[in-house]
């Protein structure tokens, strides 16, 4: 199985998914920087034993853009359609990065609809993990190149270099890089405002669903230390450091991230059901 079918959940706006296997329904939540590409070396390993689905959020990749500005919690909105879409009850959420936060967030507004979790070097917000001074040139990177004319292509390569981790190899580089270019520059700007504005820090005492942390071992960006807090906040979550990967662990070391994804889920199985 190596093939995935393309589909767009509408309306207003419509959100793309690349989709493939049976099973309990599992979603991949790219990064902000990133599109359901991503997911593309681990979607085939995980749709033997699940229906993997990876989408474009709102505003990337193949989904539309939307006008006005964004509210964070609109990502919750669009993964409540796409499970009713899908016609299933619960669904297993992977999310990386800002997909993590977009998790966080979906699950005390439907905690109900929630098998299990699986955050990937991601942070329960902004506001707990870097300073002021982070968050200031965490936007000053992304945004004001662009607001002065650049486009995402333009500031991809620098961006890239500070996410990927020392030890990836240069094709992992060019991936990143590639899936930064492909922003749309609106919806990019609209989404890094909307994420450092968003300061609901996630209540990880309140997740009561199975869950598994996952982070790179040279993410510098959200840093294993970070992922063990949020484990000792989160009831009977397991924790997973994925060595020599920096802040897109399953891209870098797509084997591991697979593995040990897998082996979690493999405990969980009927929790969708």
């Amino acid at each position: 199985m190596n093939s995935w079918k393309t589909e767009r959940i509408g309306p207003n706006p419509h959100i793309a998914v690349d989709h493939m296997g049976d099973g309990e329904l599992l979603v991949f939540l790219h990064g902000i920087g990133g599109n359901k590409r991503n997911w593309h070396d681990n979607l085939a390993a995980f749709a033997a034993h699940w229906h993997a689905v990876a989408w474009d959020a709102r505003g990337y990749g193949l989904s539309e853009d939307y006008d006005g500005p964004l509210d964070f919690g609109d990502f919750a909105g669009d993964i409540l359609r796409l499970i009713d879409h899908f016609r299933v009850e619960r669904a297993h959420l992977c999310g990386l990065s800002m997909g993590g936060r977009i998790a966080q967030d979906f699950y005390p507004r439907h905690p109900g609809r929630v098998a299990t979790l699986v955050l990937c070097d991601t942070t329960p917000g902004f506001g707990t993990s870097l300073t002021p001074a982070q968050r200031a040139e965490f936007v000053r990177i992304r945004k004001e190149p662009l607001e002065r004319g650049k486009e995402p292509k333009d500031i991809a390569p620098a961006v890239a270099k500070t996410l990927i981790g020392p030890k990836a190899g240069p094709d992992k580089l060019q991936r990143l890089i590639d899936s930064m270019a492909a922003l749309h520059k609106d919806s990019y700007i609209k989404t890094v405002e909307a994420s450092m504005d968003y300061d609901r820090a996630a209540d990880l005492a309140n997740i009561k669903v199975p869950t598994l942390l996952v982070f790179g071992g040279d993410d510098k960006l959200t840093t294993p230390e970070l992922g063990r807090k949020m484990q000792a906040q989160i009831a009977g979550s397991e924790f997973v450091e994925i060595a020599d990967a920096g802040h897109l662990c399953n891209i870098e070391k797509p084997e591991a991230f697979n593995a040990a994804v897998l082996e979690f889920l493999s405990r969980h199985r009927d929790r969708a059901r």
